[in-house]
């Protein structure tokens, strides 16, 4: 198994793409610490793996991810792979959007991707090894109306993705961002079909496809492979599909 003794804090972990992640990660012999603030399906969720705890994570607290890296710690063993996954969204345009919603979506989304980082990478340094993936998103990539605090945190988790591998050059740690489109999870199960309708692939996405990309990246298949931007959007980013020509 790809994760045979591996230790992985998954964040947001207790539903929606995260669980699919611990999941996965899970049937590839990780150790698992989910950090999430909804305790019930947290403790749930650890409960139906065999190798897998449940750590309260309020991404956006210093002392929080301390707390969790040493939960991680005296359970299983120091941090192997970091899935910082947590994240959520308010929107509004520019004009609509009121500074407490864009400031507290840049907290969860941006800077609680820089505090996983900054509390787990210094361990994986030294011990010359370790992999973080930072979920990104298509809005990473390209504007959406509506959403600007979201499209801001996830261009800012792609920047940030690329200048921690830069950081890590030569440790033996790799630092990648993935970027999933509409995909079938609170989040985005009510998304309207005009998302996706005139995409090359023309659905919805599955949390599932994500963790995929999320297990090769975080495995040693993906090890030359550093401050790289992954797409899973069903060629959303791409551009619409054109009338078809006479």
């Amino acid at each position: 198994m790809r994760f045979d003794g591996k230790v992985a804090l998954v964040t947001g972990g207790a539903g929606g793409m995260g669980a699919s992640h611990v999941r996965g990660l899970a049937a590839e012999g990780a150790r698992i610490v989910i950090g999430d603030v909804r305790d019930d399906e947290g403790r749930s969720l650890a409960a139906e793996l065999p190798r897998a705890t449940y750590c309260r994570l309020d991404v956006t607290e210093e002392e929080a991810w301390k707390s969790a890296v040493r939960t991680a710690e005296e359970a299983f063993g120091p941090v192997d792979v970091l899935v910082n996954n947590a994240g959520i969204v308010h929107f509004g345009g520019v004009e609509e959007q009121s500074p407490e919603h864009f400031r507290r979506v840049l907290e969860v989304n941006l800077v609680g991707t820089f505090l996983g980082m900054h509390t787990v990478l210094p361990g994986m340094r030294a011990r010359g090894h370790g992999s973080v993936v930072n979920i990104s998103s298509a809005a990473g990539l390209i504007g959406f109306a509506d959403g600007i605090g979201y499209v801001a945190s996830k261009w800012g988790v792609r920047g940030m993705t690329k200048a921690a591998a830069l950081d890590m050059a030569g440790t033996g740690v790799r630092v990648n961002s993935v970027h999933p489109g509409v995909i079938r999870t609170a989040m985005g199960e009510n998304a309207s079909p005009g998302l996706f309708a005139r995409q090359p692939v023309p659905r919805i996405g599955e949390p599932e496809e994500v963790t995929r990309m999320v297990l090769f990246l975080a495995g040693d298949d993906a090890s030359y492979t550093t401050g790289g931007e992954f797409l899973i959007d069903g060629g959303q980013t791409v551009g619409h599909l054109g009338h078809a020509r006479p």
